[in-house]
């Protein structure tokens, strides 16, 4: 693999502490995957042998009800990996995993993914620390869904969100990740009509502003203000 693309790879967080050899001996062994806009990489119930890394691009983690409402567990972007559950336990993936932009995947076999965290103590530090990453968000989302009022439930989400995409700047905080308003009804468990509403009442209320790249900025003080009105 390509000298930059190994650089990539120090970025992120599983395999921070390998030095470029190790990085060259492990990419040296995956396979690269180009995913276009909506493809499905795995599928809910699939048995799955690999784990996948994201080089560039951004995917959706999603269940689907009897229905067919779908809810979006995790939103993943570039330096992020999926697919590593059923890797340990031997279960089948939990959930489907589409891409949501054209995107490329580095694809990391079982028998790599046990050397590497077998071989560097740092690495396999560094999988607990981004399981209970991910637990911790797990319990924020149940949280989230408790509330009744519709308004804290997406102030929540976006307080959520904020921890991975956001930044920071005097006009506010910007979340520097595209959502449609059915991404946030199928994350928040609302309708889209519901999300609408009250992004819209929010905008005259110059809560948040749509910026041209799509990105939703946040007034200064909008997660730490309280909504009072029930919707």
């Amino acid at each position: 693999m390509e000298k930059y693309k190994i650089e990539s790879f120090k970025n992120i967080q599983l395999f921070s502490s390998l030095t470029d050899e190790e990085l060259y001996q492990l990419t040296n062994r995956m396979a690269v995957k180009h995913l276009k806009k909506n493809e499905i990489i795995l599928h809910e119930d699939d048995t799955n042998n690999s784990m996948y890394i994201i080089l560039y691009g951004k995917v959706k983690v999603i269940q689907s009800s009897q229905d067919g409402k779908e809810t979006i567990l995790a939103m993943h972007q570039s330096g992020d990996f999926f697919g590593e559950m059923s890797l340990i336990d031997g279960k089948t993936s939990p959930a489907t995993v589409i891409a949501t932009q054209d995107s490329t995947v580095a694809i990391i076999s079982k028998k790599n993914f046990y050397s590497l965290i077998f071989t560097q103590n740092k690495a396999l530090e560094n999988l607990l620390k981004i399981f209970c990453s991910r637990l911790r968000e797990s319990w924020e989302k149940i949280q989230m869904l408790n509330y009744k009022n519709s308004s804290e439930r997406i102030k929540r989400l976006f307080a959520m969100l904020s921890n991975e995409y956001s930044k920071r700047t005097a006009e506010g905080v910007i979340l520097n990740i595209k959502l449609t308003h059915q991404d946030i009804a199928n994350m928040s468990g609302l309708t889209r009509e519901t999300v609408t509403r009250i992004m819209s009442k929010w905008y005259k209320d110059g809560e948040i502003k749509i910026l041209e790249n799509k990105f939703i900025l946040l007034s200064p003080d909008f997660l730490q203000k309280n909504l009072n009105d029930v919707i």
